[in-house]
């Protein structure tokens, strides 16, 4: 797999049957292993191991509804109190991070309002957070546990 903009994480892979999977450690199972799912993959690792997000509040592949559809944000960080306070949203390494992708995130925030929105395809790393007005300020980066 590709070099990301990240510390390598030790993680997990298996070929099962020819294809790759990699162990999810906050899902606790096999997933298979996408160029996304590297990302994701890397990105927790690199949340938990370096910048101090416990990992007990990280969830992956979290389900809400928005205007009577299932959706499925990538990862949710969680709050002492267990409310939804950051999304995180994955793209493939070759996938641009652009206005389309922020849109993506912003739609699932109607639903979720959480005030920390990170985009991330494992080179790239945006951080946007909302104003009053719900104006979204992009930068570049990821703080840690303590500074967010």
């Amino acid at each position: 797999m590709l070099q990301l903009n990240l510390p390598t994480a030790a993680l997990k892979v298996e070929n099962r049957a020819g294809k790759l999977r990699v162990w999810d450690f906050l899902r606790q199972r096999w997933v298979a292993l996408t160029p996304e799912e590297w990302v994701r993959q890397q990105f927790t690792h690199w949340m938990t191991e370096h910048l101090g997000y416990p990992a007990a509040r990280l969830g992956n592949e979290i389900t809400i509804t928005q205007n009577g559809m299932k959706r499925r944000c990538d990862s949710i960080f969680y709050d002492r109190e267990g409310r939804p306070a950051v999304i995180i949203e994955y793209k493939a390494p070759y996938i641009a991070l652009t206005e389309r992708v922020l849109d993506q995130v912003l739609r699932y925030n109607l639903v979720l309002q959480v005030p920390v929105l990170i985009v991330t395809n494992g080179m790239e790393h945006w951080t946007v957070t909302l104003d009053e007005k719900k104006t979204p300020r992009v930068q570049q980066g990821v703080p840690s546990y303590q500074n967010q």
